[in-house]
């Protein structure tokens, strides 16, 4: 792993301010880093990347500066929009360099949701002619390579990007528990009081992450099939909008689990859920106030009123955000007895068990399986 601490110095003193993005496993130090090290008012998370290049591309306006953003190339999709409308060479021409996390490396083996993103990343620079490096794990040509992003970012009034391999920004450990003191339930626990409760043929959606891991081996721990459930293990903040579609094409209760950061990543779902109105949806944030998976960088679950935005998009929802294992079946019990679209927010501790077995399973077996649920059910109903 390349020093983090030069690497920041260098971006200081070449004259980079703001530092704006959404964070990501292959970034993971580097972003630990910035957030206790660089000025707090200079560093902002964003709800999603292409809400990092406009506000990167607002305060180049204001100070003539190169701003940096960073993302999994995941989220480079979010980008395209603002990179091709706004910054792009021949609109107004705004400098930037983009720091990418390059999951799905041709060169390494990687999951499924990251194989395609990862053939694309340098396919989709070179059609937005966007000038790019690969970063190495070397702390010398990181910083001539860095020093190239802001001189051509400059020289030619476009973004640049440096792409990250796998080591080089962060140092592949992960952490367990952070928080054991705390009362608090664990999502596991969360999402174990939720199975209690719903009714046993519910289609449970659950956002990418460690929600998925953990909804996945509750399943074979309780001894129950996977049969109802779909795990997005991509596309983060499209969670809830996939529920809704299931809800609007089913009789039976679809219930939602997501957490913070991926809810927040499109807000705008809420209104769509609120218009549409599927009456036997319950959209559950799971809210530890981070995006856990990849760091635990602080997002905007504990500031933003995510019940509140929720009652205004349309949901039914209780008055506050819940805690206890007690408040969550009394919640739970009566939103089932509510025409939905309902919303539920449990905050929860930070944290996943260190034996938490990894995702394994096969994506599209696990798809037809649901289907093959969904439709038998379906017939029953007009046979």
């Amino acid at each position: 792993m390349i020093n983090i601490k030069q690497f920041s110095e260098f971006l200081s003193t070449n004259g980079v301010e703001l530092i704006t993005g959404v964070p990501d496993t292959l970034l993971n130090d580097f972003c630990l880093y910035i957030e206790n090290n660089w000025p707090n008012n200079k560093h902002i998370i964003a709800a999603n990347e292409g809400n990092a290049v406009a506000l990167a591309a607002g305060y180049y306006l204001a100070t003539d500066t190169v701003p940096l953003v960073y993302m999994q190339n995941s989220g480079i999709g979010n980008t395209i929009n603002p990179l091709v409308s706004l910054t792009y060479e021949d609109v107004y021409s705004i400098p930037m360099v983009l720091l990418i996390g390059w999951r799905g490396d041709p060169a390494k083996k990687d999951h499924a949701q990251h194989q395609k993103q990862g053939e694309l990343t340098p396919t989709l620079m070179d059609d937005m002619n966007i000038p790019y490096k690969v970063l190495e794990d070397d702390t010398e040509n990181a910083l001539k390579s860095i020093d190239w992003a802001i001189k051509n970012a400059k020289k030619y009034s476009k973004p640049t990007t440096l792409i990250v391999k796998k080591g080089v920004l962060e140092k592949g450990e992960k952490d367990a528990f952070k928080d054991e003191s705390s009362s608090l339930l664990t999502r596991e626990e969360a999402i174990n009081c939720i199975l209690n409760v719903i009714p046993r043929d519910s289609i449970v959606v659950a956002s990418t992450g460690r929600a998925t891991r953990e909804l996945y081996e509750l399943r074979n721990i309780r001894r129950e099939k996977h049969e109802n459930d779909f795990l997005n293990v991509g596309a983060m903040g499209h969670t809830s909008s996939i529920a809704t579609g299931i809800a609007l094409g089913t009789d039976r209760t679809v219930v939602c689990l997501e957490g913070d950061s991926s809810a927040i990543m499109h807000l705008g779902a809420f209104t769509t859920t609120g218009i549409a109105k599927p009456t036997k949806f319950i959209h559950i944030i799971l809210n530890n106030g981070v995006h856990e998976s990849v760091g635990g960088q602080k997002s905007a679950g504990f500031s933003a009123n995510l019940t509140n935005i929720a009652a205004n998009s349309g949901y039914k929802t209780l008055d506050n955000a819940i805690k206890r294992e007690s408040d969550i079946n009394r919640a739970l019990e009566k939103l089932l007895q509510t025409d939905g679209p309902s919303f539920l927010e449990i905050i929860i501790r930070q944290g996943i068990r260190a034996d938490m077995p990894p995702l394994n399973f096969n994506l599209k077996e696990a798809k037809e399986e649901l289907m093959k649920n969904l439709q038998y059910n379906n017939q029953s109903k007009h046979d």
